[in-house]
């Protein structure tokens, strides 16, 4: 048996070399990540509404498609139109890896489906309330003394509970420079005590740290909103706050048409800017929509992009849910 073995080897090891060569060639990833032109998320196959009324139409949240900064799929991007190189750092904050991006993503995720419920069912004038913030550490500066980690979940300021990120504000500025604040997380689902020193930043009392805020909340009709592992980021919120609504209300706002569209929505209802419009514009182009919906302050782009492809597509730029569901009205 071992005498065949060495003989297989022996025979073919050019042929194994050059395989392993090429597994390692694409799974080898430089510092850069590749943006290519998504799709749509169809969000009838993602929200359920109790008793929701029926949606003719489709609703769907534009999406960027991400591809692996390997050697073969960076040479392939100068030979495909709309395959454009980002390097990792133009993607992540300061100091702050890849994945920690991802995983504070994540979060902003969990914070895009709660606004999207809370300003959906306020708009439609359906009974939510908020019970609590959630208030989550996303960023540490690198100039921050504190042993606070990333993805801490604030409980507590010098034993005072925080239930929402005002609480948390007021405690930090009623301290001086160089006071010490011990501030009780929840980290790996235990609770620890962590500490932090405060410093002036333009005169103001700060910690050093960025937060994203998810909320507890209760709302009749009951709703939910499943996503994907894979799936990251804010700039779903607007479509989701469309699809509930329109769920929540008799009138259907799509009138059979394919609605897609981006942007960051809050319980307000404001709608927020987004990165990435080429892309999701061509994406959902190519999935034949029929309206796309764009934050004003990317409405510009979205207008170049259209006018360079020459497509037919009604652009909508928005700036609230409210201006969004009275613009389909329209159609």
């Amino acid at each position: 048996m071992w005498n065949k073995i060495k003989q297989f080897f022996s025979e073919n090891y050019k042929y194994i070399l050059i395989f392993l060569f090429l597994i390692v060639l694409f799974q080898y990833e430089l510092p850069y990540k590749i943006y290519t032109p998504g799709g749509m998320v169809n969000l009838e196959n993602r929200i359920t509404v109790e008793n929701g009324y029926e949606t003719k139409g489709e609703i769907g949240m534009a999406y960027v498609s991400m591809v692996r900064g390997s050697v073969p799929f960076l040479l392939l991007s100068y030979l495909i139109p709309d395959w454009d190189i980002v390097p990792v750092s133009e993607l992540t904050l300061e100091n702050e890896s890849f994945e920690e991006r991802f995983q504070a993503d994540k979060i902003s995720t969990q914070q895009s489906i709660d606004s999207a419920i809370i300003s959906s069912y306020r708009f439609a004038g359906k009974p939510v309330s908020i019970q609590k913030e959630n208030i989550h550490v996303t960023y540490i500066d690198e100039n921050a003394k504190t042993t606070i980690k990333l993805f801490d979940l604030i409980l507590s300021v010098d034993g005072k509970s925080i239930s929402k990120t005002e609480d948390l504000r007021n405690i930090i500025s009623s301290h001086q420079e160089k006071d010490h604040v011990t501030i009780r997380v929840l980290r790996n689902n235990k609770e620890v005590d962590a500490d932090a020193e405060v410093y002036l930043l333009d005169g103001v009392p700060k910690i050093g740290i960025a937060m994203t805020i998810t909320y507890d909340y209760e709302e009749e009709p009951s709703a939910s909103i499943h996503t994907k592992a894979s799936e990251a980021g804010p700039s779903g919120g607007l479509m989701m706050a469309l699809a509930l609504y329109n769920s929540l209300v008799e009138e259907d706002i799509t009138k059979g048409k394919k609605i897609i569209g981006t942007g960051t929505i809050d319980v307000l209802g404001n709608v927020g800017e987004i990165g990435g419009v080429r892309y999701k514009l061509i994406g959902a182009v190519k999935k034949k929509a029929d309206v796309f919906l764009v934050p004003l302050e990317n409405y510009e782009e979205a207008v170049a992009v259209k006018n360079e492809k020459g497509y037919d597509i009604h652009l909508i730029a928005v700036s609230t849910l409210e201006e969004a569901v009275e613009a389909l009205k329209k159609l």
